[in-house]
């Protein structure tokens, strides 16, 4: 790792610009300082998942690997031109997807956010990883780079759907159904 922040206030963000990793300087409303912080968002959600405290060890160990690939993430889009996902990060997502959806019941109705207060912290990281979807893929639209960043939100964001099922699972708790009509006079 480069140099060390030994002074967390520098002022040279009061312009309203910020660095990125090669040096160059963006506007601080720019798509991809945009894509930076909605994977920063993103993955403070992750965090907040894995403050609970009974969370069952193969979702803490999956919840932590997602934040690594996060802030790898976070790095390729402040290093443009780098690749820092790859495919064995989305072969492994879509391993520990397929793993933890085997042990679910098959969904027959929609699901509502909700039951425990673990998966609930998941639908909102499922939801906040679909926004950061939406920002790279705005930001490919305007600027060349890979897609590997893409594709693994969207996996992510089904995997958050999953694991929000398992937290429920494990809390003893069912998922909330959607039921149509509902509220119909």
């Amino acid at each position: 790792m480069g140099k060390r922040l030994t002074k967390i206030y520098t002022r040279t963000g009061d312009d309203g610009t910020t660095g990125l990793g090669d040096g160059s300087r963006l506007s601080k409303d720019s798509l991809r300082i945009e894509a930076i912080g909605a994977v920063d968002s993103l993955n403070s959600h992750i965090g907040r998942i894995l403050s609970h405290g009974a969370i069952p060890d193969a979702v803490r160990g999956c919840l932590e690997n997602v934040q690594h690939d996060l802030f790898e993430l976070g790095a390729e889009l402040c290093l443009p031109g780098v690749t820092k996902i790859e495919d064995s990060h989305l072969a492994r997502l879509e391993r520990e997807l397929d793993g933890f959806n085997a042990d679910l019941p098959g969904l027959k109705e929609f699901i509502l956010p909700g039951g425990s207060m673990a998966a609930a912290d998941a639908h909102v990281a499922r939801t906040a990883c679909r926004a950061a979807e939406r920002t790279l893929v705005a930001l490919a639209r305007s600027e060349p780079g890979g897609d590997g960043g893409r594709k693994y939100l969207n996996r992510l964001s089904d995997l958050l759907f999953v694991l929000a099922r398992v937290l429920n699972r494990a809390a003893g708790r069912s998922d909330v159904l959607w039921q149509q009509g509902k509220n119909r006079g």
